[in-house]
């Protein structure tokens, strides 16, 4: 099968002739950039690295990696949102265009966010604050003759990268213990945050949609609603409070765009999966196995696998550094035979590739997706 039709296949849950793959075909299938050059070091390659998130130094995967490691996706990103706020601060440290200040310190591999700007702000300076123009149409420029060129050229699944938070963003801008104060005793002043962030958001979608939702197969949005044990906040208050705006989030996408919702979120958040397949979710990514429930991959795909599909799976916390080859190969024949029964799986990492990866595990990740993904899957 072409890629594309192998994904969507796979989306419609179908079984196609074999598992597709992810690799750098979004934001959280990429690789850090560390990580890119200690596996270009291995593959006895070298070339110019560009950046897909400073903040979390994601790299973008080129078109030679994805072709050697079998990635069925290709990404579509908006520029940057034109804003008075964004500048450099230092040689490591810079302002993005909310005003969030983010700094990469010694021994580190990420920037690590140090100011948030609407910290001690109230409700009535919310309208006059400096929002980035995120509907701008400088940020979508040419992407649509991009999209529509890869539609013509390649037989690749193509995935539009929306940028679109909402949760996340407003404790990114608040701080999170004060955003958690707010749900809880502040809440008029949290609804003001998440009016204006969803209206941000669905101005942004929908600009990037006027250019490319014909194209595109796939629409990426997320917000990190889990921690290693739980949610971040109640699953009662997540009903309550955050889930209509995602709903007119994914509503105003819908309208625009016939592609899959691919919702992104760390975490274990098998609680609220059937709140976000109630509101339009069609992939969950990126299934992080090492937190609680959702480790139980076969639990996952026999709960939620006739109305939800699943990317990533393949466990980044312990076996992809930590493991041996084989070990890595187990993982992926894992999550496989749990699920991709029947459809409905991308195999990918779960989230970013990162430096503590050895590269053969790279390697052996997507060689034995190649292998033990073929249907019929061998559940044996």
């Amino acid at each position: 099968m072409k890629p594309r039709d192998r994904v969507l296949c796979a989306l419609n849950h179908e079984e196609p002739d074999r598992v597709p793959i992810f690799f750098g075909s979004s934001l959280p299938t990429s690789i850090h950039i560390q990580a890119l050059q200690r596996l270009q070091s291995y593959l006895g390659t070298t070339k110019p690295i560009n950046v897909l998130s400073r903040s979390y130094q994601m790299a973008l995967v080129d078109e030679e990696l994805q072709i050697l490691f079998h990635s069925d996706g290709r990404i579509i990103i908006p520029g940057p949102a034109p804003s008075s706020l964004a500048k450099e601060i230092s040689e490591t440290a810079f302002m993005d265009e909310f005003g969030i200040a983010y700094e990469m310190r010694p021994g580190t591999i990420y920037y690590e966010m140090y100011f948030h700007p609407l910290r001690g702000k109230t409700a009535d300076e919310i309208d006059n604050y400096p929002w980035p123009d995120l509907a701008n149409p400088l940020r979508f420029r040419g992407l649509g003759a991009k999209a529509r060129s890869l539609r013509r050229d390649s037989n690749f699944a193509i995935v539009g990268e929306s940028f679109c938070s909402i949760f996340e963003a407003c404790y990114m801008l608040r701080g999170m213990e004060n955003w958690f104060m707010d749900l809880r005793k502040n809440l008029d002043w949290a609804h003001a945050v998440l009016r204006k962030i969803t209206d941000l958001q669905i101005s942004s979608a929908e600009g990037f949609l006027d250019e490319v939702g014909d194209s595109i197969d796939l629409i990426g949005m997320g917000d990190d609603l889990g921690s290693q044990n739980s949610t971040l906040i109640s699953p009662d208050m997540y009903r309550k409070i955050i889930k209509p705006y995602h709903a007119q989030l994914i509503a105003a996408i819908k309208e625009k765009t016939k592609a899959k919702i691919v919702f992104h979120s760390d975490g274990n958040i098998y609680a609220i999966l059937p709140d976000l397949i109630e509101i339009g979710v069609d992939l969950i990514n990126p299934v992080q196995v090492s937190a609680r429930l959702m480790s139980d991959t076969a639990r996952l795909k026999k709960d939620f696998g006739r109305r939800l599909s699943f990317c990533g799976g393949i466990d980044t916390q312990s076996v992809l550094p930590f493991g041996r080859p084989e070990d890595v190969r187990r993982e992926v024949r894992r999550r496989i035979n749990d699920l991709a029964p029947g459809g409905g799986y991308i195999c990918a990492a779960v989230h970013t590739i990162q430096p503590d990866v050895p590269p053969e595990n790279i390697c052996a990740l997507f060689d034995e997706a190649m292998k033990a993904g073929l249907y019929p899957i061998n559940t044996t």
